[in-house]
């Protein structure tokens, strides 16, 4: 999760970011029912803005913007964020992503086919999720309280889930997968939206220092193994 408050506004001012980040004291109930409503009311205008960026933003100007994907990491979170935020809003209260997905995909396809290939072609598109319980947020939360290392995925669950706060320990200690340098920056992002401090100790482990533990600690008895 991008923390910087300070970058030049987009949807959000900087005073919005602050909020949402629980860095601006609001007084009073209905000062925060403002803020919370004026967030509201950029996102929907946001939202509405890409209806006319995709029909009047000049070939140049895209082009300058997505490059960013190759060089800026933040710029590519941000675009796996703005997907899931679609995703979620979407299954969540009402309307089936796939209905937005498949016509937007649909549309650009034959753009592209029109203008890069000079032709006109018909578009299948097919989209699949399969879920598998692996594990239960309750089961997660007992080897968080029991000291017992747990994989950042499903750190980042019980995270989502908001009724247990891993924040009451001092370190967490997480197994990591097989593809792990595509983990790290995931892991690093956790650590940093816990205010905590990460310690790669090897391939498969990692810890996330909380409160008063030291990383160096950990680090040295890494070098002693």
């Amino acid at each position: 999760m991008n923390t910087e408050i300070d970058r030049e506004r987009g949807v959000l001012s900087p005073a919005d970011r602050a909020y949402l980040l629980g860095e601006r004291e609001m007084d009073h109930e209905q000062s925060k029912r403002n803020a919370e409503a004026r967030i509201r009311r950029r996102i929907h205008a946001g939202v509405l803005d890409f209806d006319l960026l995709l029909h009047t933003l000049s070939e140049k100007d895209r082009r300058q913007i997505f490059e960013a994907t190759t060089t800026d990491d933040a710029f590519l979170d941000g675009l796996r964020a703005m997907l899931a935020f679609v995703y979620l809003g979407t299954e969540r209260y009402g309307v089936d992503f796939e209905a937005v997905l498949e016509p937007a995909i649909r549309s650009s396809e034959e753009f592209l086919a029109a203008t890069d290939r000079d032709e006109s072609v018909s578009v299948d598109v097919t989209f699949d999720v399969e879920t598998t319980v692996e594990s239960s947020l309750s089961g997660i939360a007992a080897r968080l309280d029991a000291g017992e290392p747990v994989t950042p995925r499903e750190l980042f669950s019980v995270i989502m889930q908001g009724d247990y706060d891993p924040r009451g320990r001092d370190r967490i200690e997480l197994v990591r997968a097989d593809d792990h340098r595509a983990e790290a920056g995931f892991l690093d992002r956790l650590a940093a939206y816990l205010d905590g401090e990460v310690t790669h100790v090897s391939d498969s482990r990692a810890v996330i220092h909380l409160q008063s533990d030291a990383p160096a600690e950990e680090s040295a008895g890494a070098d002693g193994e």
